[in-house]
């Protein structure tokens, strides 16, 4: 699997770091003219109010499917893909003047939120081994310059060309970038194979949509519909997760999901983004707000936009501090260090934020901060998952993300409902109220701190995500066979290491014991199969091309065993019960002729063994404790 580049890394990292800036525009461009879009579209405020929510809603479905589908059939691919849709809606939205063209347009566009966390993944695949850090610290950092920008860039736009020239930017734009895709970037020969699991994909995207709604449209809808909503999606996710964690092929792993470092960093991303969402937010509320309010600047979309473009252009800058950060100390302090940075960016916004220059700073500040987490969070990501399942894992990271914009745009509405004032037919938060978000807003980015210390110190070694990258990458595929045909309790795992015992990859089989992962070069290498119920098998690789096929077999299944004596005599064809020591049934089985039993060893824990004869009229339980090792436990029936 050659690494040999086309085009050199410094294109390949520019080309899809400002198509991850382009993404970011999605959102901003259209919120300076959702007040106008009532009048232009001839709808009710809430109902214009789509224009934003539609985007929102299909960027958190499409997202973890479309980096689903790029680990599966190329990350290349997918993002010319997901530009392509982009595209798309951004002309159906430019050319119709009707209110379903916009919204489907609007939500076409959202789907332009996969490029960041797909280009991420393509990153580590396709850079050398010292550039990868640094580069995806600054696709990361490429949502603030993207968020900073919109709004002056809209409002550039919609004043010199009309509404219409917004989306006509994006498809301009848009198509642009899928000829510099096919030209500048390199497939990834990295792959994982399967079949798409479309019914975990729908059911998915039902939680997903009901779960947005009811966050987005708390407000503004019915009790009864919400709470409908909920149960809708908290059912579903229950059925989702079950289905995954059944089906041969599933949407997501969530048993790697649920592993300690990627669960953890998903959590302490959504309070994360919540504080970088309410850091913009805010600012546009505070320095928008008229001078007859009290607090407000009375600042125009431009140079509104201008105020916090800073911010945007501080998070690129840092970009090569925090990858060179992300190499000396790892993912977990970065993004703790980057989360308490925006603890002080809120706290400084607190007491100082009366000027212009002191409002620039103090968003410059949590800019800082955002850069440094947003830089650690798919290093974290990538360095605990395997790396055939890094776009997917990106994506589902990036799902947290979007589910912290949706949680603080609805808290900062609410805010907006419950503590604004009316100036000039317009509502905005009070001075109370600023000084209120900005405290709940530090309070967002501490809880995501304090999670990322929770985060075990192995974790996000960018080391690992990076140096494993070799010259001719082995993409290895098999599958773990059990002896018999017999399958485990729960799917296998196979871990790849090298002769000195440092990692390389990893992978969790699906249920039929298809594996893949992904090798720094052809050699030699050591191989672990493990899975529940069965004894560990190692075994030596030979990685000879740049595609290897190679099958684990695991053949010792864990037992319990032993022979059932009385009085000092083997006893044929007793019986054998195992219950758990709380009474919950095991097994059980009949001796055979030389008094042998042999049952699968139980999961680990406190056991009753019953051995007895309803004929012979004897019986006797004996107390154990299992671990997951093969247990011989001779039973001696006393007189």
């Amino acid at each position: 699997m050659s690494s040999r580049h086309v085009s050199p890394p410094w294109l390949t990292v520019t080309v899809l770091a400002v198509s991850g800036m382009v993404s970011s525009l999605q959102f901003t461009l259209a919120i300076p003219v959702l007040p106008a879009m009532s009048a232009i579209l001839h709808a009710t405020p809430n109902d214009a109010s789509w224009v934003v929510t539609a985007t929102l809603l299909a960027s958190t479905v499409a997202t973890p499917i479309l980096a689903r589908l790029a680990d599966m059939y190329g990350k290349r691919r997918m993002l010319v893909v997901v530009l392509g849709v982009m595209t798309a809606g951004s002309v159906i939205a430019a050319l119709g003047a009707s209110y379903p063209a916009v919204i489907t347009g609007r939500a076409m566009q959202g789907f332009a939120t996969a490029l960041i966390p797909i280009g991420i993944s393509l990153l580590r695949d396709q850079l050398p081994p010292e550039r990868v850090s640094s580069a995806v610290a600054l696709m990361s950092a490429t949502l603030g310059i993207g968020s900073a920008l919109g709004m002056p860039l809209s409002g550039v736009l919609y004043a010199g060309f009309g509404w219409h020239a917004i989306f006509w930017f994006t498809a301009i734009v848009g198509a642009l970038f899928i000829v510099l895709m096919f030209v500048c970037v390199n497939e990834s020969p990295v792959r994982t194979g399967g079949r798409f699991d479309i019914g975990g994909a729908a059911l998915l995207s039902v939680v997903l949509t009901a779960t947005l709604l009811v966050i987005s449209k708390v407000g503004n809808w019915d009790i009864l519909v919400i709470s409908a909503l909920a149960l809708i999606a908290g059912g579903g996710f229950l059925a989702w997760v079950f289905l995954q964690l059944r089906v041969g092929h599933p949407m997501v792993d969530v048993r790697t999901a649920a592993r300690r470092p990627v669960l953890l960093t998903n959590l302490a991303s959504v309070f994360v983004t919540m504080a970088m969402f309410a850091n913009m937010l805010l600012t546009v509320q505070h320095v928008q707000a008229p001078v007859e309010g009290g607090h407000g600047l009375g600042l125009s979309i431009i140079e509104t936009g201008l105020v916090m473009l800073p911010s945007g252009v501080a998070m690129v800058l840092l970009a090569p501090l925090s990858g060179w950060l992300l190499n000396r100390l790892g993912g977990r302090p970065v993004l703790a260090l980057g989360s308490f940075i925006m603890v002080g960016g809120f706290v400084f916004r607190v007491f100082l934020s009366a000027t212009v220059i002191e409002i620039v700073i103090g968003s410059a500040i949590v800019g800082v901060g955002t850069a440094l987490s947003f830089a650690a969070m798919p290093m974290l990501i990538m360095s605990s998952v395997p790396l055939t399942e890094t776009a997917s894992a990106n994506g589902l990271n990036s799902l947290s993300r979007s589910l912290g914009t949706a949680l603080c745009s609805a808290l900062i509405a609410l805010a907006v409902s419950t503590l604004s004032v009316s100036i000039e037919g317009r509502e905005f938060l009070s001075p109370d109220g600023v000084v209120l978000c900005f405290w709940l807003a530090s309070a967002s980015a501490l809880a995501g701190g304090v999670i990322s210390l929770l985060i075990p110190r192995a974790a996000g070694s960018a080391g690992r995500v990076a140096s494993l990258r070799g010259e001719s990458e082995v993409l290895l595929s098999g599958r773990v066979i059990f002896k018999a045909g017999d399958k485990p309790r729960a799917p296998a795992t196979v871990i790849f290491m090298n002769l000195d015992g440092t990692p390389v990859d990893w992978s969790r089989a699906d249920l039929d014991g298809s594996f893949s992962a992904v090798l720094p070069n052809p050699g030699r290498y050591l191989a672990v199969a493990n899975a529940p119920g069965w004894a560990p098998q190692t075994q030596f690789v030979e990685a000879a091309g740049p595609e290897t096929e190679w099958n684990a077999n695991v053949s010792q299944p864990l037992t319990l065993s032993g022979v059932v004596t009385k009085n000092g005599a083997v006893y044929p064809h007793a019986l054998i019960a195992v219950y758990r020591a709380s009474g919950d049934f095991i097994t059980s089985q009949r001796c055979d002729g030389a008094g042998r039993y042999q049952v699968p060893l139980p999961p680990a824990g406190p056991y009753l063994i019953t051995a007895f004869d309803p004929e012979g009229g004897w019986a006797h339980t004996g107390k154990t404790v299992l671990d997951i090792r093969p247990v011989v436990l001779d039973i001696e029936v006393p007189p």
